[in-house]
């Protein structure tokens, strides 16, 4: 009986010296990709070349010095490998430049502005944490004071024509004050008047040269990131077809109203629609009735 325990206690101990190499003895690499034969993830990141000069409406931007580079690559690398969001710009690119381009064009506003919109709010009618809203991200004093309505019922932050026709005087009165575009844009992020006070505490002139928050210290550099991805999408590897982007919100005919509508949804089933339709092509009725004691006249859009 004692024999057979001895035979045993050695047979276990010896398979268990051999279950332990076998669990701890390290794999070569060759050895290892056989054990664990999946693919590694197939992608392929590079840093994003700055291989030429860039310049904002025409004013260049010094690239040659190493902070103003470092800023710019650190914009292009975020919003190039943001794949989703970049690629959901891009798509909405279509539907909105056009609209924008067009009223740039009757204002006098370059065209390059229209980048500011997506760094703004790539393209969506969000609100900020500070309470800025729509496209352009305007808070409710500064809407109101470049004409736009704002109340419980109406919000013309949310109207993609008059809030555009209102970031243009606002974009064209800093141009004025400032008397480069430049800065302009960076007045439109930071506020006029903290930007004017800080080029004077800084002793400069120059956006590139200031030292500032570290939202407005990238917002240049992020509406300059947007020009040259949504420009060159193919270069940073975007690839959309002509049927992948969103089409124009323009098919619509206008009706104008001058009473208060008590039912928007029975409005728009009288004009042959639903109240999503409505609602989508008319963001800026925020609630669901139009109250309209004082008769002012609206156009609501109705689509085809």
């Amino acid at each position: 009986m004692k024999k057979i325990d001895n035979k045993i206690l050695f047979l276990s101990l010896f398979l268990g010296i051999i279950l332990y190499l076998g669990f701890n003895s390290p794999l070569r690499a060759d050895e290892e990709m056989r054990a664990f034969p999946a693919d590694p993830v197939p992608q392929i990141v590079k840093a994003v070349p700055i291989d030429h000069d860039f310049t904002f409406v025409g004013e260049r931007v010094p690239l040659e010095n190493f902070d103003v580079l470092e800023r710019l690559d650190r914009e292009l690398i975020i919003n190039t490998y943001r794949h989703s969001s970049t690629l959901q710009i891009l798509k909405n690119s279509k539907r909105y430049f056009p609209l924008i381009e067009r009223i740039f064009k009757e204002q006098g506003i370059p065209e390059d502005f229209k980048y500011l919109l997506v760094a703004e709010s790539a393209f969506q009618n969000a609100t900020s944490s500070a309470g800025a809203k729509g496209f352009w991200q305007f808070m409710k004093s500064a809407a109101k004071e470049m004409g736009l309505e704002v109340n419980k019922e109406i919000d013309e932050r949310y109207n993609i024509e008059k809030s555009t026709l209102a970031a243009c005087k606002y974009i064209r009165q800093n141009f004025n004050r400032f008397g480069n575009w430049t800065l302009a844009a960076a007045a439109y992020n930071i506020g006029p008047t903290k930007l004017k006070s800080e080029l004077k505490n800084q002793e400069e002139s120059s956006f590139y040269n200031l030292n500032l928050n570290s939202e407005t210290s990238r917002y240049l550099f992020r509406i300059l990131a947007f020009k040259e991805i949504l420009s060159n999408p193919e270069k940073f590897g975007y690839y959309l077809s002509p049927q992948d982007f969103y089409q124009p919100l323009d098919q619509y005919y206008l009706v104008e109203v001058d009473t208060t509508i008590p039912s928007l949804a029975k409005f728009a089933h009288e004009h042959g629609t639903t109240y999503r339709m409505l609602k989508i092509y008319n963001p800026w009725l925020k609630s669901s009735r139009l109250p309209d004691k004082s008769r002012r006249k609206y156009y609501i859009k109705i689509p085809k």
